[in-house]
């Protein structure tokens, strides 16, 4: 399997960055709850109120977001595949333990891989969509802006942790 999907960009969005940060510092953060809270949302809309993950094939990933009117939105997934230091691939599609998810958002898959380069990382977050009409709603939604700004967060966090 290639280390990064071939993208629809009619379905799909890459946000790509480097990281002055050993990507052994990119994988801590990534996968770490207490790391997760501190970039994960934007900060201007809301902060993560509580996160999990359990770095397996059918772990969970659950990201729970307090919103500015301090309501809780949970955000559940499935772990895909976990190759560290180097990939994390998980789904809205499904619960933990593969189990076939219900949800009012729309579903993605991310990829999230990383290698070395020089003495930083590459680091590429990629979402996948089912169809148009889900690509579109999402960018709509601020999903895509919302995400750019968690990556940049997340790039911040990963240096701060040097």
């Amino acid at each position: 399997m290639s280390k990064h999907p071939a993208l629809d960009p009619k379905l799909d969005f890459a946000i790509e960055r480097f990281i002055d940060a050993p990507t052994r510092l990119v994988w801590e953060a990534l996968t770490k709850p207490e790391h997760l809270k501190e970039w994960y949302m934007p900060r201007e809309w809301g902060r993560v109120a509580r996160a999990a993950i359990d770095l397996r094939p059918g772990g969970i990933i659950s990201i729970d977001i307090a919103v500015g009117d301090g309501r809780e939105v949970p955000n559940v997934g499935c772990v895909l595949e976990v190759v560290p230091q180097e990939r994390l691939v998980w789904t809205s599609m499904l619960f933990p333990d593969y189990r076939p998810a219900v949800f009012d958002d729309i579903p993605i898959t991310a990829i999230m891989t990383m290698e070395a380069e020089g003495t930083g990382t590459r680091y590429v977050f990629t979402a996948l969509h089912r169809d148009e009409a889900d690509f579109v709603k999402n960018k709509e939604s601020g999903f895509y802006q919302g995400t750019e700004i968690a990556v940049d967060q997340f790039v911040a966090h990963v240096i701060g942790m040097k």
